[in-house]
């Protein structure tokens, strides 16, 4: 793909390396019609298949001691967010490489809000959780305040991963989030802002999905009845993580 065709790479930064403790990130992952997911992505992104089928999900993360990468540890701010994330795949100038898309983002954080675009990727909204969670169980619900999107997940922890369709076991599944760790955000001009995920920590944990209810992806409009299947629910728990930015993408 000729990459000329919609623009180049911006290489002006204006995002600083953050530093933060990932809490709590829980991935609730849905497998769904790639023809479906491939219209919801800006070009020159795609979705990435595995078995045939487009990845999309709800990342739910409760970020603390976020803070600019130099500052001191103890000293940052916590917040919970929600990030709607299609597994993306694009031609680089070395070949293709892959992340996510994130057509929707919402957090506690008035600062996130304030400055999304600036300090943090993408444009953030405002929103309200209700979280309760036990080592065992987890349920997270959220509404933003423009009253458009709402979500509530309840997954049990589990030893295996189990009745996924995506993911034979947790090392493939892990696997394949871990290639995915640079994400594109959805602002209101014509590029995506971009920033990957870096930790030495990496570990993840299985969970079995109880109920989970989406307005981003129970909406009929969107998601034709059968086109998205919830598949699985990922969780990461106490990693230390810095988030670096990436060069802006344009989109067609």
């Amino acid at each position: 793909m000729d990459l000329r065709a919609y623009g180049k790479l911006n290489i002006t930064v204006i995002q600083p390396n953050v530093a933060s403790t990932v809490e709590r990130r829980l991935l609730v992952n849905y497998r769904v019609d790639p023809g479906i997911a491939a219209r919801l992505l800006p070009a020159p992104l795609r979705p990435q298949l595995i078995r045939g089928h487009a990845v999309a999900g709800i990342c739910l993360i409760r970020l603390g001691d976020v803070r600019p990468a130099w500052a001191p540890f103890r000293t940052g701010l916590r917040s919970e967010n929600a990030a709607h994330r299609i597994a993306v795949e694009w031609d680089g100038p070395h070949g293709v490489e892959t992340g996510v898309y994130i057509p929707r983002r919402d957090t506690t954080s008035r600062l996130s809000t304030l400055v999304g675009g600036r300090l943090f990727p993408g444009v953030h909204h405002r929103a309200d959780f209700d979280v309760r969670e036990t080592p065992d169980r987890l349920d997270i619900a959220y509404a933003s305040r423009d009253r458009t999107t709402q979500v509530r997940a309840t997954v049990a922890v589990t030893e295996s991963l189990t009745d996924s369709t995506l993911f034979t076991n947790l090392a493939e599944a892990s696997a394949f989030f871990r290639g995915g760790s640079k994400g594109y955000s959805a602002t209101r001009h014509h590029h995506l802002d971009g920033m990957t995920l870096n930790t030495d920590a990496w570990h993840m944990e299985t969970c079995r999905p109880l109920s989970v209810e989406s307005s981003f992806f129970d909406d009929p409009d969107r998601f034709p009845p059968g086109s998205a299947t919830l598949d699985s629910a990922l969780l990461m728990r106490d990693l230390p993580a810095r988030w670096q930015p990436l060069p802006t993408m344009a989109t067609a």
